[in-house]
């Protein structure tokens, strides 16, 4: 099936402040030189805040993880779950059409979108607040038919009651998911016929569903406010509970001061006893590795080239280059292997960069006119 972006786009797309944050921490799960691993969290992330995936959100996030656009792209069409093009701001109704639910009915579920929603998938309702599309099996085969709204499962469901589920969302109430028949999880459909001895005891709803009936709203989106953030390998000084540490994981100011042998400061040992993380002898700083290349104070002319050009150097790389003297495509073009050695070395969270994506070469490239 061929995924294209929506023709018609936002001019730009930013995380909110908590987004942002829990953004940053999923970075931080990640080895340094490793955080386009994060590229598909991110990416869902995104789409949870607005509903779909823009052009605009995918590049903001290639820029987080410093990887190429087209990168991020691929990623972005080559898994279904992500949408590219708006749905229902209420909710997106995705209709198991697999085997077992197609068996039992998932036709005329189907039917009620066509209904009720829009003649087609991923067109919105009239008021737009719904949408629909047919997913391939979702795993509730003993529960069939069924739909996933939101964030949970719809299921056993007949005609009637998934038109009653769609119009009271549509209203802005929010259905109990789960079993719709007085099933309480996959038992028998006649009822149980082992297993019977706690039966009176056990609690009117599933796990699954008790959760989803405590949060109270199964259609609302992941925004940031649902729990506080989890890193135990990073401090959270903040109130609000975000993170204070930058997309590197590098820690920032009024983060929790960890020193070279991660000893936290502010559980300072005792006067006269030695640290339990720092009796192991320090480990002797590593010698230089190779030549460094000539440098500028600024760029010739008062402008640098777009290194960002350059497969693999996204804008913080470029930026981190600057920062280095490094300004223009003949710089990089004219390093030796020694010199490529020591800027490998040298570039902070990013290491092994200039020889893996062959900069030199792809530079002598840019250097004598070529556009890519």
């Amino acid at each position: 099936m061929l995924r294209r972006l929506h023709h018609e786009q936002p001019e730009s797309f930013a995380f909110t402040p908590e987004n942002q944050a829990w953004a940053e921490t999923q970075i931080t799960k990640f080895p340094k030189d490793r955080q386009a691993s994060a590229i598909i969290p991110l990416l869902w992330r995104a789409q949870e805040q607005e509903g779909w995936l823009s052009r605009a959100a995918i590049e903001h996030v290639a820029q987080m993880l410093d990887m190429a656009y087209m990168r991020a792209l691929e990623v972005a069409t080559f898994y279904f779950m992500f949408q590219l093009a708006p749905v229902g701001s209420v909710a997106h109704i995705q209709v198991c059409g697999t085997t077992s639910c197609m068996i039992c009915g998932a036709e005329d579920l189907i039917a009620v979108c066509k209904d009720k929603i829009a003649k087609k998938p991923f067109e919105t309702s009239e008021d737009g607040k719904l949408s629909w599309e047919e997913v391939e099996c979702l795993g509730a085969c003993a529960n069939a038919p069924m739909a996933q709204i939101g964030k949970d499962y719809y299921e056993d469901l007949t005609a009637e009651r998934f038109g009653e589920i769609l119009d009271a969302i549509t209203k802005g109430e929010v259905p109990t998911p789960g079993p719709q028949t007085g099933r309480y999880a996959s038992e028998p459909a006649m009822g149980l016929t082992s297993l019977k001895d706690h039966e009176a005891d056990r609690h009117p709803q599933n796990a699954s569903v008790e959760l989803a009936v405590s949060i109270g709203d199964t259609v609302k989106r992941i925004d940031g406010s649902e729990v506080k953030l989890e890193a135990p390998w990073h401090d959270f000084s903040k109130k609000d509970g975000t993170a204070q540490v930058d997309s590197r994981g590098t820690e920032k100011a009024g983060g929790r001061p960890v020193d070279d042998t991660g000893i936290d400061r502010r559980e300072a040992p005792a006067e006269g006893t030695a640290h339990p993380k720092a009796a192991a002898p320090a480990k002797a700083a590593e010698a230089e590795q190779g030549v460094k290349p000539e440098q500028l104070e600024k760029p010739r002319g008062g402008e640098a080239d777009d290194l960002t050009r350059i497969r693999g150097v996204g804008p913080k790389l470029a930026g981190l280059l600057n920062e280095m003297g490094f300004y223009h495509f003949d710089q990089i073009a004219g390093w030796s292997p020694e010199e490529v050695a020591w800027v490998d070395d040298h570039l902070e969270g990013f290491k092994g960069r200039v020889s893996r994506d062959d900069w030199v070469a792809q530079a002598k490239s840019l250097a004598s006119g070529d556009k890519t």
